[in-house]
């Protein structure tokens, strides 16, 4: 049976929509949950990373404070670590324009004349309702197994801190690829993102028939 740490970064407060979905989640294994306030992500997440670590805790559930999800999410990210993956992330999207998925199938740096900035390419189409394999995401709710954290603190030693121009996730996700650690996101496993409203999938895809002139409403 697997001990599980759900970690939550936030600030001072937490959308009432996720505390909702929180108390709604199936729970696997032995499982406890920890917010940790911070101002600073990044720092809430290294944090939750060394208190998994010494808490002995097998796998860790990144949730961010702004994410709705399903009952069954947990449980259908540990039995794709169940599978043998290490790391993967659910579905979500941006809740500002242009409402991208949070996963991306490049990240890396385009040189401008002399010098090179960095880049993460968000998947425009995305396989549908299966799993694939990705080179980032966000955090917003993703599951993996400690030893990854764990490796990746040992080496860079505050493993989300960010790095080379990218946010603390992709930081975070570049120091994976650096390890040859394989990132999967499951599209069949959805989220949602709270903004002044919830954004889904359904926004997404009317966002990108438009871009073709179609209404979305045949």
């Amino acid at each position: 049976m697997s001990k599980n740490l759900i970690c939550i970064p936030c600030m001072d407060f937490v959308q009432t929509a996720f505390v909702q979905s929180l108390l709604g989640l199936q729970t696997v294994g032995e499982t406890a949950c920890s917010f940790q306030t911070s101002t600073l992500i990044y720092d809430a997440r290294n944090h939750l990373v060394e208190e998994a670590v010494k808490g002995g805790f097998d796998r860790i559930l990144f949730l961010d404070s702004d994410m709705v999800f399903a009952p069954d999410t947990m449980e259908r990210l540990s039995a794709r670590l169940d599978e043998g993956h290490d790391i993967v992330s659910a579905l979500y999207f941006r809740r500002k324009a242009p409402l991208k998925p949070v996963v991306f199938k490049d990240v890396g740096f385009l040189k401008n004349e002399e010098t090179y900035r960095p880049v993460a390419i968000s998947y425009d189409d995305y396989p549908k309702d299966s799993l694939f394999e990705c080179k980032g995401f966000g955090f917003g709710c993703v599951m993996l197994k400690t030893e990854i954290a764990d490796k990746v603190a040992e080496l860079y030693r505050l493993p989300f801190s960010p790095a080379m121009g990218f946010g603390e996730d992709l930081s975070f996700c570049i120091r994976l690829s650096e390890l040859g650690i394989k990132m999967f996101c499951d599209s069949s496993i959805k989220c949602g993102h709270v903004s002044q409203r919830i954004i889904t999938e359904e926004d997404y895809i009317k966002m990108t028939e438009g871009k073709d002139g179609q209404t979305g409403n045949h």
